[in-house]
């Protein structure tokens, strides 16, 4: 079985467009639920009637999730604890405000989820202010239809998905009492002044037309409070292509193998028991098809009869795991996944030569960082900083006001995948100081290389911590007693060489 005869297994909402259905097929494999709808089960070799199952039609046993693999890693790369980017501005106080609303919205966990939902092809984020406080929520884009000008900006946003009656009635819809199990269509619409809601129709009756007024706000932001962010692909551009796709085929080849592998071992441990009866047993007739069993089972045979074990040798488990274990290496290198073996690592690593074992990983995580980085977080940092001009008294975060926050040179500073250990961070001091003290790096510059090295959150606020101390003359004459008490020792443990050289000769 391959990709495609799996997807013909899917139903298909024809009501909906194609990309829905594809996007859908896809989650199934994001999700781990690609073969849920197969009824029967890898170990049932035939069914009610004795007809026998093809593997095609049996549900695997053995289920690897690569391609979940490689996208939970590659997500908590990009937006992981300790992977989450600093904001630099030329306004201090909208890195401070941003910080609040990271820990208020609780930001990082709804980019790592708009990393894994996008990984099929495009994840958004709705931007709403409830009294003022912003929310941030991640929304399937199956249903999505986003429309951008000439600009690529953002102009419209609609929503439009299938609804049981009872659900609409649950919302507060007038919906006939013999129509709680109908299906409705649900539509609303945002653009830059308002966000429209329809009136819910039957599925039968086409799609709603008529507008809600009691339920259309206007929001008049003069922008869609619609973050769209495709999957390793431009802004303007509703799908990326999928993280995983080009995977999934080898990847159902190593399900059903390795599933294949574990009937064959269980038949090893109790194979199939024939009896041959004598001429004396009833059971030994000509029109007689023999007698089977378990290996547990009890005989009792004439002196003519006989009994033999079906058994097969394990050599045929050995190939299937050479096999996987060559696919395997095939899926990760399709979708760049991390093929390193911990088990195979003896001691401890540096950071760089972690990057270098996991290089495929990081590549991938470095895509994802445009994508949901710089198109992603940085579009809703600036959205932020527009709700803060466009509503009246600003916006509120952690409890405080702020009003006509300032976008202007906004950045996102990312920390290194993976920390450095102190022998580098050593290596790394000494080669500053050197390159500083030839002529060949300015201090401001080494002090940012070394503090974006450390994981420092900003390294102009360490570069003005630095000033800031080497303008203090208490730290200056203690800094000048150290090093003098330096050159007294050095001078010293010169002259103690000194001596012992005159006393040895």
């Amino acid at each position: 079985m391959d990709w495609k005869q799996l997807k013909q297994t899917y139903p298909q909402d024809t009501g909906l467009p194609a990309r829905a259905n594809r996007l859908t097929a896809l989650m199934r494999v994001r999700d781990c639920t690609q073969y849920d709808d197969i009824e029967n089960p890898f170990s049932s070799e035939y069914n009610g009637a004795g007809e026998y199952i093809p593997l095609d039609q049996r549900r695997p046993s053995v289920r690897t999730n690569l391609c979940a693999t490689v996208v939970d890693e590659s997500a908590s790369l990009v937006f992981g604890e300790m992977h989450w980017p600093s904001l630099i501005a030329e306004d201090p106080d909208v890195g401070a405000v941003m910080a609040a609303l990271d820990r208020e919205c609780a930001l990082p966990a709804v980019m790592i989820e708009a990393v894994i939902a996008g990984s099929v092809g495009s994840s958004a984020l709705l931007v709403e202010a409830v009294d003022r406080v912003p929310c941030v929520s991640m929304h399937d884009t199956r249903y999505l239809t986003p429309e951008w000008d000439a600009t690529n900006t953002l102009v419209r946003v609609t929503e439009c998905y299938k609804v049981k009656g009872a659900d609409l009635s649950a919302q507060g819809w007038e919906v006939p009492a013999g129509d709680a199990q109908a299906v409705f269509w649900w539509r609303r619409e945002w653009d830059k002044q308002e966000c429209r809601v329809y009136v819910p129709t039957r599925a039968a009756d086409g799609l709603p037309e008529r507008v809600d007024t009691r339920r259309t706000t206007q929001h008049g932001l003069g922008f869609v409070p619609w973050v769209w962010m495709a999957n390793m692909a431009q802004p303007g551009t509703v799908d990326g292509p999928c993280t995983f796709e080009r995977a999934i085929d080898t990847v159902i080849e190593c399900d059903y193998l390795l599933s294949q592998s574990g009937r064959g071992l269980k038949y090893s441990a109790d194979p199939k028991l024939v009896i041959k009866a004598g001429a004396g047993d009833p059971a030994g007739a000509d029109d007689d098809g023999g007698t089977t069993g378990g290996s547990a089972s009890a005989l009792t045979l004439p002196l003519d009869g006989d009994a033999k074990l079906l058994e097969i040798n394990g050599d045929a488990s050995g190939a299937m795991l050479n096999q996987y274990r060559e696919l395997r290496a095939i899926v990760l290198e399709q979708i760049h996944g991390n093929r390193a073996h911990a088990d195979k690592i003896s001691a401890a690593q540096s950071g760089r030569a972690m990057e270098m074992m996991c290089q495929s990983l990081v590549w991938l995580a470095d895509r994802l960082r445009l994508s949901y980085g710089e198109y992603g977080l940085l579009a809703l940092y600036r959205m932020i900083c527009r709700f803060s001009h466009a509503l009246k008294g600003g916006i509120k975060i952690d409890g405080q006001d702020h009003v006509a926050l300032d976008d202007a040179g906004l950045a996102l500073q990312w920390p290194p995948y993976f920390p450095s250990t102190d022998p580098e961070l050593l290596q790394l001091a000494q080669g500053l100081a050197t390159a500083v003290a030839s002529g060949f790096m300015s201090n401001e510059t080494a002090c940012s290389i070394y503090a974006a090295k450390v994981g420092t959150a900003s390294p102009q606020d360490e570069w003005n911590r630095v000033l800031d101390e080497l303008s203090d003359p208490v730290l200056i004459a203690k800094r000048q007693a150290a090093a003098n008490a330096a050159k007294t020792d050095r001078k010293a443990a010169g002259s103690g060489r000194t001596e012992t050289r005159q006393v040895t000769a």
